[in-house]
């Protein structure tokens, strides 16, 4: 049965991302902290882990068959040149196709309509497989909504002060989450997963 689920590099105060798009170095570095290469799609992109990040890493890949991000994340990446670094298709809710794309492209999909339809456009393309929910905005409403099944943090050891919240405003907490069902020590990075507990 296809899982809803959302998952991101978050800081010890909550946060996916810093004041003015920053604090990727520190939300990140565990990219850098290990002797195990992670395969990606891009050779402008190295990824070495250690191990127990790697598992995590390949199991994310091999359980997951489509995302749902945001305008703002497709844009702030370039829609990574046209295909995800992990290889996995994509559905960008938008209000707006952006020129020069496909509205239905083998790699990168665009829906106009609700997140309801972008979670439902993505389970036709992921196969039978999890569909993956970036944090932020569309994880709060997936979760506000009794649409999120489980929650999957990496948490780095900073503080970053401000910036953009995995969690943002939520209208129906509080949510109770069980677990973690998983928890996994990397290096400067501990892999938690929660399941949703569904009322």
């Amino acid at each position: 049965m296809t899982k809803i689920t959302t998952g991101a590099s978050v800081s010890l105060d909550g946060f996916i991302a810093g004041p003015a798009e920053s604090g990727f170095e520190h939300l990140f570095q565990w990219y850098e902290n290990g002797d195990v290469e992670f395969k990606t799609t891009s050779s402008s992109i190295a990824i070495n882990v250690t191990e127990a990040s790697a598992e995590i890493m390949r199991e994310i890949v091999a359980t997951t068959g489509c995302f749902v991000v945001g305008r703002h994340l497709f844009d702030i990446t370039n829609g990574w040149g046209g295909k995800h670094t992990l290889g996995i298709p994509c559905v960008v809710l938008t209000h707006s196709v952006p020129d020069g794309w496909e509205q239905d492209g083998e790699w990168m999909s665009f829906c106009t309509g609700t997140l309801e339809d972008a979670i439902e456009l993505a389970k036709t393309k992921a196969n039978g497989k999890n569909v993956g929910l970036n944090g932020g905005t569309i994880a709060s409403q997936a979760l506000d909504l009794g649409l999120l099944d489980e929650v999957e943090l990496d948490l780095v050891p900073v503080i970053l002060g401000g910036g953009t919240p995995f969690f943002g405003r939520l209208g129906n907490g509080p949510f109770v989450l069980e677990g973690p069902i998983k928890s996994i020590q990397g290096d400067r990075v501990t892999h938690l997963r929660y399941r949703v507990v569904k009322a």
